[in-house]
């Protein structure tokens, strides 16, 4: 039974009056998260100005992107073609990797929230540097055409392009390398407990069998080491 002689705003509750010493601020825009995910990528500070070189570019780049859903297991880009769009992860978690004739994936990495997944690879267009992109859960992404980015990019100055595409790449072998030596030096054990320490949320949110893929580690042998250990 309600009782009408509690205000709603009584304390702890202030929602009901307009303190002047709390400052009430409006949540930013799905666009303005995405120009700042775009100047965090391309190493630039948050720009509120328009004035500027990289304001302007940054403008551009975010003109291309619309806002898509997509359900799991929803196929981005396709394995043995050239990458055809960029994609800004605003929520969920997408899959880079390859699948042999037979069926079997290969995991070379998870991308979540705020990454940025662009085509960059020097011979982009062979078959050899060529993924399927997939979601894993569903996602809320923001994507652009790939040549159209490349383009906006490379009106900025001479040798933009190809110094971000290093970046890029360079960033892409950096998250590929871990996971190869791993699987090169460490116990399906070891492998397992960087998962646990170091990517808890992928370790909640992705399939054991894809996980399991990018450990480079049986799924019966995760299963069994994600099983908890019963002391006596």
């Amino acid at each position: 039974m309600r009782d009408e002689s509690v205000s709603p705003s009584s304390s702890p509750c202030l929602l009901g009056e307009n303190p002047s010493d709390i400052a009430w601020l409006e949540s930013a825009s799905d666009r303005h998260a995405l120009i700042n995910g775009l100047s965090h990528c391309f190493g630039m500070h948050s720009i509120d100005s328009g004035e500027t070189r990289e304001a302007r570019l940054l403008t551009q780049l975010g003109s291309l992107f619309r806002k898509v859903r997509v359900e799991p297991e929803a196929a981005l880009e396709a394995q043995g073609r050239p990458g055809q769009n960029v994609y800004m992860v605003q929520y969920g978690v997408l899959r880079l990797g390859r699948e042999a004739p037979a069926g079997r994936m290969t995991i070379y990495h998870f991308f979540s929230e705020g990454d940025l997944v662009c085509p960059v690879f020097g011979r982009n267009g062979t078959l050899a540097n060529t993924f399927h992109l997939v979601s894993v859960t569903p996602a809320t992404l923001w994507v652009a055409d790939f040549s159209c980015f490349k383009a906006a990019v490379k009106e900025q100055d001479a040798g933009a392009w190809e110094k971000f595409a290093l970046v890029r790449t360079e960033k892409q072998a950096e998250l590929a390398n871990p996971n190869a030596f791993r699987g090169q030096t460490m116990s399906a054990r070891e492998r397992y407990q960087v998962l646990v320490e170091g990517y808890p949320e992928l370790a909640k949110r992705v399939p054991d069998s894809q996980l399991a893929s990018w450990l480079g580690i049986a799924v019966a042998t995760f299963l069994r080491l994600k099983r908890p250990v019963v002391r006596r």
